[in-house]
This record gives structure tokens, sequence and C-alpha cells, in this order.
């Protein structure tokens, strides 16, 4: 079994997989292949959510045929 790396966003270190002081915890992104890798764990998940949120965007335009429709606050409770 291949090694796997976490990257800590709280100590904003790189753990390895098999050692036992790694955390447990929400602070932890990954598993990721490499250390390398693990290192860029924060700007992996920004280009993640922004391909995300461009999808997402693409397809309130294509639902809505709006270009701005992502735009739109549907929250009645938001005037």
């Amino acid at each position: 079994m291949a090694a796997q790396y976490w990257f800590n966003t709280r100590t904003r270190q790189v753990e390895a997989g098999d050692d036992p002081e790694r955390a447990r915890s929400n602070d932890l992104l990954g598993p990721y292949d490499t250390q390398e890798e693990a290192s860029r764990a924060l700007e992996i998940a920004a280009a993640r959510t922004e391909a995300w949120d461009e999808e997402e965007r693409a397809d309130d335009e294509w639902r809505t045929g709006d270009p701005q429709a992502s735009d739109w606050d549907s929250n009645p409770l938001n005037d």
C-alpha cells in the first residue's frame, strides 16, 4: 500500500498517514499520494472550489437562461 499524506490546516504541516502522531480531526485535508501534493493542499482545494462554483454558475445559467442567475437571492427573508 502506498503512503498517504495529509495537510494539517492548523499547523500548516504535511503529515504522513502512517505517523502515529498524525492529527485525527477536521484540521486535515487529504489524503494525497505525495508530500509535494499535500503541501499544495490549500491551492488544490481553492482550484477545486472555483471549478465547482463555475460549474454551478453554468448550470444555473443553462436552467434559467439568465447569465446572472447565480446572483439571484431566492430567500424570501432577504428583501
